[in-house]
């Protein structure tokens, strides 16, 4: 059975945030939004030296070696990457903005976001939908202006956070549902917020742990969203007016701690884990098929290429957030 997207990374010597891909030498697909790579690393912009760290994947007897590049570094903290117009898009969420690179690594910053980027979507019509987590808001960029979709923060009680986007343009929003940066923080569940296309807002499930990054399968009947702090991934049955119903524990992810993640062409989803310092490859149920150890931290991954078979994690050597590690989620 082919492996969609295996990955290794390629790490530098000092304090940067990155994004890296690789290409296994097998060929997929991928489906829904994916990501695509540079051919063409960016380098630090001091004079360091680069160590180089591969992954090798034993299946059976062969032995696979993923190349491994750079696409991106000296972000401040990169999130939500996702593939669309044949470019990288993503939130550099503490800078700010939104911006894309290209197959040759040219950045271009697409807009600014006072309230914080996070998750990021499209209409059916190609318009840029864009969570503004601070001020809990949903927005769209219409020729290059922000215009408010949905006010959030009646529903959502901490910011907003990451967001998957159906066929019909109706976006899944999960938020902290408490303050992280806190000296002592309570841990305190959620809710998952509905904005349908005409901009009105619901709750559609509850009592979810830190609902963070989410994929909804190639039928649009089933959602599922990590819960950070429940380390698990949940799904759920999507109805014909969007609600989620028939909830249920996809896989339980004992020591991970799931942030951003993304579904492949066989149905296994990968997550990134950042307090363990990896991604791994889950199918139904909680078999994970494969463990990726980065070098620093990894907060999202999304899956691409021209065949599918390209993995990009984004990666922070830090967490950006005070809380203590004793107080992440072990499973």
């Amino acid at each position: 059975m082919p492996i969609r997207g295996l990955v290794g990374w390629t790490a530098c010597k000092r304090r940067s945030r990155k994004i890296a891909r690789t290409t296994e030498e097998r060929q997929g697909t991928a489906r829904g939004e994916c990501s695509h790579s540079a051919e063409i690393a960016v380098h630090c912009q001091r004079n360091t030296r680069w160590q180089q760290m591969q992954i090798y994947y034993y299946l059976g007897s062969k032995i696979m070696k993923p190349q491994t590049e750079v696409l991106l570094e000296g972000l401040v903290f990169p999130e939500a990457p996702r593939w669309h117009d044949d470019k990288l898009w993503f939130a550099d969420m503490h800078a700010h903005h939104v911006s894309t690179v290209d197959l040759k690594g040219n950045v271009n910053r697409i807009v600014d976001v006072p309230g914080q980027p996070g998750g990021l979507g499209w209409l059916p019509g190609g318009e840029l939908l864009v969570v503004s987590m601070i001020d809990r808001r949903l927005l769209r960029l219409d020729a290059k202006a922000l215009r408010a979709v949905a006010d959030l923060s009646r529903l959502a009680p901490f910011h907003c956070n990451d967001m998957v986007v159906d066929g019909q343009g109706r976006a899944y929003i999960g938020n902290f549902g408490f303050d992280i940066s806190g000296p002592d923080p309570n841990v305190t569940s959620t809710v998952l917020i509905l904005v349908s296309s005409d901009g009105q807002a619901r709750v559609v499930a509850e009592d979810l742990l830190f609902p963070n990054g989410s994929v909804i399968t190639p039928d649009g009947g089933t959602l599922i969203v990590g819960e950070t702090w429940g380390a698990r991934l949940t799904a759920f049955t999507i109805t014909a007016d969007g609600s989620l119903e028939d909830r249920r524990i996809w896989a339980q992810l004992d020591g991970a701690v799931p942030d951003g993640i993304c579904l492949d062409a066989e149905g296994a989803v990968w997550v990134a884990s950042p307090l363990s310092a990896e991604v791994l490859r889950v199918r139904e149920g909680g078999e994970i098929t494969h463990r990726i150890h980065v070098a620093t931290q990894a907060y999202a991954c999304m899956l691409g290429g021209s065949e599918g078979n390209t993995l990009f994690v984004l990666t922070a050597e830090h967490v950006p957030f005070s809380v203590g590690s004793e107080r992440w989620p072990r499973g």
